[in-house]
């Protein structure tokens, strides 16, 4: 049995995308919201099981990892996040860097020689890596206009990913790579199949009224802002912190919106001047992870709500 195991945001839909271009099969596939990271622990396998993970932490799925390795699955691990101890095991494969200016895509892409680098480079656009999209896109000579085409699929793709629920959605993931798979060519997707206007104008509208929330704290350094619990904050979370970071590069963002009365759901992007410190910041609290660009919480506590914004500002300061 073959397994695929991948994030619902673009990074990981677009990772998939390039491997199953290049080696076609049927799967299993594994996925779920964007925060939906524990995802190895929804697997079984066991002697002769083939799994692919892509996107997700593997020091957030350490003992779901090992447990599989241990019942005779072979594993191959393609990811930019914090991992830990990376653990060395003959059944185990691993492409692994966490440098901030990759992505998993990015790390496939390398993997497969540059077989599908469009997809690639959508996947940098829409996991905010402006700057390392439009590098990788060099061999491609893409006009600024097909640019700005692949850098507004990605950012659709990635705002899919965010919400508390598959009803927060306008595609399940697992149905939106469903709907991405048959094409080779972004662009025939973005032409063809009425999922890229569902997904532009949804994003379009929430990002309009994202516009019109109040900064709840600021400094020359960082700014915090919080967020409705209706259900276009939650969509819009991510990518309102993406797009503040391209905004103000030297500041860093956290965009916190409310499930409920009493807690919260943080996104962190650090300043794009150094792409580093939100993973660090996030695992000071207890549901925190992420990579060192972008960040973020599934579960702050209202009584938490002021500790964190004052580490938050003294950590970036």
């Amino acid at each position: 049995m073959y397994i695929d195991v991948f994030n619902g945001d673009a990074d990981g839909i677009c990772a998939l995308q390039q491997l199953r271009l290049v080696s076609p099969l049927d799967s299993l596939l594994v996925t779920g919201l964007k925060r939906d990271i524990g995802l190895l622990s929804q697997v079984s396998a066991g002697e002769g099981d083939k799994i692919t993970v892509l996107d997700i932490s593997l020091d957030k799925n350490r003992n779901a990892l090992m447990a599989l390795l241990d019942a005779g699955a072979e594993v191959t691990y393609f990811d930019h996040h914090f991992a830990g101890n990376i653990p060395q095991h003959p059944r185990l494969q691993r492409v692994i860097d966490t440098q901030p200016d990759t992505c998993t895509s990015l790390l496939v892409n390398e993997f497969l020689q540059g077989k599908h680098l469009v997809w690639a480079v959508t996947a940098a656009f829409g996991d905010n890596l402006f700057d390392s999209a439009c590098e990788a896109a060099r061999p491609l000579n893409l006009s600024n206009n097909k640019l700005a085409l692949l850098k507004k699929l990605g950012t659709c793709i990635n705002y899919n990913g965010y919400g508390a629920s598959l009803d927060d959605l306008f595609f399940p993931p697992v149905d939106l790579y469903k709907k991405i798979k048959p094409y080779e060519d972004p662009f025939d997707f973005i032409n063809e199949d009425d999922a890229y206007n569902i997904l532009l104008n949804g994003y379009e509208e929430d990002m309009l009224k994202a516009t019109t929330v109040n900064c709840e704290s600021e400094n020359e350094s960082s700014a915090v802002y919080i967020l409705p619990d209706t259900k276009w904050a939650r969509r819009v979370s991510g990518i309102f912190g993406n797009d503040l970071a391209q905004k103000y590069p030297n500041k860093a963002h956290a965009v916190l919106t409310a499930k409920g009365k009493d807690r919260y759901q943080v996104s962190v992007r650090a300043p794009l001047r150094t792409k580093k410190g939100a993973d660090k910041l996030c695992r000071q609290f207890e549901t925190g992870g992420g990579r060192q660009a972008a960040a973020g919480i599934n579960e702050l506590p209202d009584s938490e709500l002021d500790n964190f914004i004052a580490v938050f500002k003294q950590h970036f300061a």
